[in-house]
């Protein structure tokens, strides 16, 4: 809260109060202060944040509707944020192993007619082992663009694995990054998020499960809450395929091996949070890259069997992928060859929906196009061309791994490119412009949605109040409160900052200092907003305009009723 003109921070596990009365040195040294706490303790800021939130339930907030509903889930779950009997925010202690032995129930599934669950007790051998990066940082996606993201092993999307139908799987997942990541894994046929979930910066977690079904699947980050959507739509995502014991229809009916196999993920990129909430990317790619097989084609010989494993992992739209030129001999849903469908000209998939597709090439050369057929995507990115070459080298395999990038790559890429797209922060001022007010206005609302600020910069006159609104929607869920955010100034001649607020929540403030501020949300630091401050422009008197006015439109009467006149 806003007191005396001194503010509360929130910053890991402690307060740091700003003073703004003294000297300019005092502000600059106390704003450098702030800077550096904020940058030590901001792998903490959204632990701290979620015990300050639920304090404030236990006093005057929990009498709000919305309080109100927060506590009934807090008690219908059982699990609350840990506070010391005084209130304080203490770390939490940690869980006592889970020794509920299930061997019954393990041993009844297999006898059971249907694949097992993956449950396997943790200190299994694994047949395959795979450890994955999570973090935050630029890619480069064609045509001049550098997203600023979420990213898997340094890229989007995060690389492709494969395993067999019953291998048992370790996945280690370790964050590089500088807030929490997790994951979720959809071929786990088991719970995984009390295992993966909200791993802290420079930790690791690992699980062992074995895959039972066999399928094209997604898997992506998952901290927990709110941040398991925002993770998705900031880019973190990869696919892995479980093979089959069984072979597919048309390996059968041909008795041999594709010879070409392409592992093809649909995504999509945003520049804002608001965007991806409403479903509005700016480009949608095959495998990490504006027409990446445009430019690379795919080659393949007149009569190849190809089998593409298709995945959309949205996070928004609809996919129909189709190829012109081509009619699928067969097509398994999820990727599994026992619900196989013969025939057909494309196939429809929703976020994380799947598909293992299959054909043969025709005895013709030529390009056969790639591509959604909800064009929309087409236009801005998903098409590609599969080149039929007698001469093309197969077999073949193409991943769904994004492109990779050395870090001087990555450096000459980016001094080189024309645009940065980031949904949290503002990106280049052909993405971001300033949305500008004139001196007309009073007042001026950005909205806090899909962890993001939006407008992402505003220009104002000194004097106009900004109002921020929490558009964020979400609930109390494993232990979190998702979607709660706040505004703090981190740069700028003056210094402001909200309390913590709750879905549909608001906090104002005047400006009434000339210049450029900075500000950011302390629960999710990687939310970056700038406010631009000018001076007001001197009026004309309003007594001299008034007469220019009424003497020009005298002057128009006058000649328009003589021209008249001399027409008659």
């Amino acid at each position: 809260m806003i007191r005396n003109n001194l503010f509360t921070v929130p910053c890991g596990y402690f307060s740091t109060v700003i003073s703004f009365g003294g000297s300019k040195k005092i502000h600059i040294l106390l704003a450098i202060l702030f800077l550096v706490t904020a940058v030590r303790t901001e792998l903490l800021s959204c632990d701290f944040c979620n015990k300050q939130f639920y304090k404030e339930l236990l006093g005057e907030r929990g009498k709000s509707l919305t309080g109100q509903e927060l506590l009934a889930a807090i008690n219908a779950q059982g699990v609350a944020p840990h506070l010391s009997p005084g209130g304080a925010v203490t770390p939490p202690a940690a869980e006592a192993p889970d020794k509920t032995d299930f061997t019954d129930l393990i041993e009844r599934a297999k006898r059971s007619t249907i694949p097992q669950t993956s449950y396997v007790p943790q200190d299994v051998k694994a047949d395959k082992s795979f450890t994955i990066t999570l973090g935050e940082g630029e890619t480069y996606i064609g045509k001049g663009v550098m997203f600023k993201g979420f990213t898997t092993d340094k890229k989007i999307p995060g690389p492709t694995l494969e395993a067999n139908e019953g291998d048992i799987i370790e996945m280690t997942f370790e964050n590089k990054g500088t807030i929490p990541h997790g994951a979720s894994l959809h071929m786990a046929y088991t719970q995984t998020s009390k295992y993966l979930g909200k791993i802290e910066a420079g930790k690791s977690k690992s699980f062992k499960f074995r895959v039972t079904y066999p399928g094209v699947y997604m898997y992506h980050c998952a901290p927990g809450g709110h941040a398991i959507p925002m993770h998705i739509l900031f880019g973190q995502y990869g696919m892995m395929v479980v093979h089959p014991k069984k072979k597919f229809k048309l390996e059968q009916v041909l008795n041999k091996k594709p010879d070409v196999e392409i592992y093809l993920l649909q995504h999509e990129f945003y520049s804002s949070g608001k965007d991806a909430i409403d479903g509005h990317p700016v480009y949608v790619t095959f495998n990490g890259k504006l027409f990446r097989y445009v430019e690379e084609p795919i080659k393949a010989k007149p009569g190849d069997y190809v089998r593409i494993y298709f995945l959309n992992a949205g996070p928004n739209l609809v996919s129909t992928f189709h190829i012109v030129g081509i009619i699928w001999d067969y097509a398994y849903w999820q990727g599994n060859p026992d619900v196989v469908y013969p025939g057909g000209q494309s196939v429809i998939a929703g976020p994380t929906d799947s598909w293992v597709v299959e054909f043969r090439v025709p005895p013709d050369e030529g390009a056969f196009l790639m591509l959604s057929h909800a064009v929309g995507s087409t236009d801005r990115g998903a098409i590609g061309i599969l080149t039929s070459d007698r001469n093309a080298q197969t077999p073949v395999k193409v991943s769904a791994d994004g492109p990779s990038y050395t870090d001087q790559e990555l450096t000459d890429l980016k001094s080189k490119s024309v645009r940065t797209i980031a949904p949290f922060e503002p990106g280049t001022p052909d993405v971001d412009p300033p949305f500008s007010y004139g001196q007309e206005t009073n007042e001026v609302t950005v909205k806090i949605i899909g962890n993001s600020f939006y407008p992402k910069i505003i220009e104002i006159t000194k004097g106009t109040r900004v109002k921020w609104i929490n558009e964020d929607v979400f609930t109390y869920m494993e232990g979190e409160f998702a979607g709660i955010h706040n505004v703090v100034a981190f740069e700028g001649p003056d210094r402001f900052g909200s309390p913590l607020l709750g879905h549909a929540e608001s906090f104002s403030f005047t400006f009434e200092k000339e210049g450029e501020f900075k500000y950011m949300c302390t629960p999710h630091p990687y939310m970056k907003g700038q406010i631009i401050v000018k001076e007001k422009t001197p009026m004309a008197s309003s007594g001299g305009g008034a007469t220019w006015a009424i003497g020009l439109s005298a002057i128009a009467i006058i000649f328009g009723s003589a021209a008249l006149f001399v027409k008659r």
